[in-house]
């Protein structure tokens, strides 16, 4: 089993990655919040992989931190009806915590925004995943004063410690007309921003430029 690879990145493309090391060139599959963050072609990337293997192909797909590789193992695992392309496109239109969020909260309607994904599937996926997403003591209750919890061991991400306030600023900007993935990732660079100490307000203020 491939845990990870790391080497050089030799191309990179919205949806795909070749990482070259110990002479081999390894073609991976990635979701766009994965390929934003890369580095430039040449320097070193590791990519946390998990890979699928049938008679007549052998796929790679890579993902920028472990999180979201276990994410996308447990969806494709457990949700029926979910392959590798679909949840790979999940997790490319919308962030692991606005993904978790809206698993946790049952908001269908986020979910049905990502590419690819129907109603159906949605609510599959809330009624497999809902009490398997979030770690023991992350916050659900959604408010505008954060309360002290137990934060996500993802360090890729610097979110409010109740994640329903990163909700509530996505769910925000989709009312003034944007995009969830473009929503999500405005929302998702406020954050990175500003820090984990700040409310709804002030993550649609940054988000909006304001």
């Amino acid at each position: 089993m491939i845990a990870f690879i790391e080497g050089n990145l030799v191309e990179c493309q919205l949806n795909l990655a070749v990482i070259q090391t110990g002479g081999i060139g390894y073609e991976i599959h990635v979701p766009l919040t994965t390929s934003e963050k890369l580095p430039a072609l040449g320097e070193s990337v590791r990519l946390h992989i998990q890979a699928t293997y049938r008679e007549d192909s052998q796929t790679l797909y890579g993902f920028i931190d472990r999180e979201s590789r276990d994410f996308f193992r447990m969806i494709v695992d457990k949700v029926s009806g979910i392959g590798p392309k679909i949840a790979l496109n999940l997790l490319g239109s919308l962030s692991l915590p606005t993904l978790k969020n809206s698993i946790a909260h049952g908001d269908v309607s986020m979910l049905s925004k990502a590419q690819g994904l129907g109603k159906k599937t949605a609510e599959r996926i809330v009624v497999e995943l809902k009490d398997k997403v979030l770690p023991k003591g992350t916050t659900l209750v959604s408010q505008s004063v954060n309360k002290p919890s137990t934060p996500l061991e993802n360090k890729q991400d610097i979110l409010p410690p109740d994640l329903g306030v990163y909700g509530d600023a996505v769910s925000a900007l989709l009312t003034l007309g944007y995009k969830a993935t473009d929503a999500d990732q405005a929302v998702r660079r406020a954050a990175e921003t500003i820090g984990k100490d700040c409310t709804t307000e002030e993550l649609i203020r940054k988000a909006l430029g304001r």
